[in-house]
């Protein structure tokens, strides 16, 4: 890791979203090649609406005024979950993600969630070695359904 890396990892700043970020957010989901969906869940007036909700923490990483990264977390008062976690190729590997998972367990917590989950797809084995380095684990025991009333939700 070059000491620019070392100093901007360190400048990190871990901040609540609004929807004033939506571009920066887009543009970090792209280069990190999250899947996302313009047209259905992940369109701008989706998200505001989601934010606009008590159970949203959103959450975005900054390094010099720059967004880099993002996690969302949501909760139904009794199981948070943990989502849209994305950070640029240029700061993956540096602790971005982890921080920001960080901050998203911690709130969950501080509203009495004591379980945290997330939904990985199997393809994305980053994302499966990442959230196992951080304790979470796998429940091949557990299966999931969804019933979309349109495929870009």
């Amino acid at each position: 890791m070059t000491n620019s890396k070392i100093n901007q990892v360190t400048e990190l700043s871990i901040r609540e979203f609004t929807i004033d970020d939506y571009e920066a957010l887009i543009s970090v989901w792209q280069e990190a090649e999250l899947p996302y969906k313009p047209a259905g869940r992940d369109r701008k007036e989706s998200i505001a609406g989601e934010v606009a909700q008590g159970n949203a923490i959103f959450l975005v990483a900054e390094i010099s005024g720059k967004i880099v990264g993002s996690a969302f977390g949501t909760h139904d008062g009794r199981k948070g979950w943990i989502n849209r976690v994305a950070v640029t190729p240029r700061y993956q590997r540096l602790g971005v993600a982890a921080k920001l998972v960080s901050e998203v367990e911690r709130r969950l917590e501080a509203v009495g969630i004591g379980i945290i989950a997330c939904l990985i797809e199997d393809w994305n084995t980053e994302s499966i070695t990442f959230f196992q380095k951080i304790g979470y684990h796998y429940h091949k025991d557990i299966m999931y359904f969804t019933k979309r009333k349109e495929p870009e939700i």
